[in-house]
């Protein structure tokens, strides 16, 4: 079956959830080791105040493909430079991180250990309620004392690898190039909305939804990406090649740790989004505002669902937790025939 036909059947169900009402628009995109790409959508960029369609331009709030798609990706290239090794302690790669106390757990953790999600750091923290600007808000994560907890998914994680990747390549985050379909401040008339935000008192377009990116200055090393389906596609094209290349960098990193992660990625587990029929090697990420993407090396090919599923609000029913792995499976099925 041809790439454009099985994401057109894969899409089915989301249409299917917009024109429920439950979901106010997506839009669904495919490559194989070929090249070859196909791209859907439907339904509504933005609802309230105003109205407008979905696109192939659109951008989405990436959200927490931040984490796989940018600062993963910085962290590599620093790897591959030399400059950083997977297991060096963030104490010595960041001096100033726990000042004064130079025998502090923090100081321990790895590059490996956040990029995994290994750590004792909590989810997630409401460092935008502090009120601070974005340079003091980035001493009082390294001065902070984190709780201990069992390894989570972890914000927090991430963020600390983004004050990293700043002191590796001595620039803010913001400054490092993009390729294109990719923004951090993309135009307004362009994006997919977001929540209406009690904080900001407004409906976000254009800028993060995420709170504690929105207090660094509009992207940290969790959040902050925007992206269109196109630039994801480029871009998953690329790790596709690489990971089917036993001699590439990254294919040499796609490794399953204890954690059914991989560096910078969730790997294919039972009952995971990335549906039943994603091999073992598959690895994905998902997005709280609604995106997701996912590389499978063995099937040969990559795909992305990016939809503002938290529009006007994430505290309405989200259907996006059942598309996930529905389109999913029905994208893989019809590709591999199974």
């Amino acid at each position: 079956m041809s790439i454009s036909v099985a994401v057109a059947e894969a899409f089915a169900p989301v249409i299917d959830a917009i024109e429920a009402g439950r979901l106010p628009g997506a839009v669904l995109g495919a490559i194989d080791a070929e090249g070859q790409r196909a791209v859907v959508m439907a339904g509504s960029a933005e609802i309230v105040p105003t109205t407008s369609a979905v696109t192939r331009e659109t951008y989405f709030d990436l959200a927490s493909l931040t984490k796989s798609l940018f600062t993963t990706e910085l962290l590599i290239e620093n790897i591959a430079r030399g400059t950083v090794d997977l297991d060096q302690p963030l104490g010595e790669l960041i001096p100033d991180l726990r000042l004064y106390e130079r025998d502090a757990p923090e100081r321990h953790l790895t590059v490996r250990s956040c990029l995994v999600h290994q750590t004792f750091l909590p989810a997630v923290e409401p460092l935008y309620t502090l009120g601070l600007e974005p340079h003091t808000l980035e001493a009082y994560v390294l001065q902070r004392t984190w709780p201990h907890g069992k390894p989570v998914y972890s914000d927090i994680n991430f963020i600390l690898l983004g004050i990293l990747a700043e002191r590796l390549n001595d620039r803010p985050l913001r400054e490092h190039a993009l390729a294109p379909g990719f923004s951090f401040a993309p135009p307004t008339e362009l994006c997919a909305a977001t929540e209406w935000c009690p904080w900001r008192r407004r409906v976000l377009r254009g800028e993060v939804h995420d709170e504690n990116a929105a207090a660094f200055g509009g992207i940290a090393g969790h959040a902050g990406l925007f992206g269109t389906i196109d630039g994801v596609l480029d871009y998953a094209g690329a790790l596709l090649a690489d990971l089917r290349d036993p001699h590439s960098l990254r294919g040499s990193l796609l490794i399953r740790e204890p954690s059914d992660r991989t560096l910078g990625w969730e790997m294919a587990t039972p009952g995971w989004h990335g549906g039943r029929y994603a091999s073992d090697r598959t690895l994905g990420h998902t997005g709280f505002t609604g995106t997701s993407m996912w590389i499978d090396p063995d099937a040969g090919v990559a795909w992305s669902l990016l939809t503002n599923r938290v529009h006007p609000t994430r505290h309405a029913p989200s259907v996006v937790l059942t598309l996930r792995p529905a389109v999913s499976d029905l994208l893989l099925a019809r590709l591999t025939r199974r």
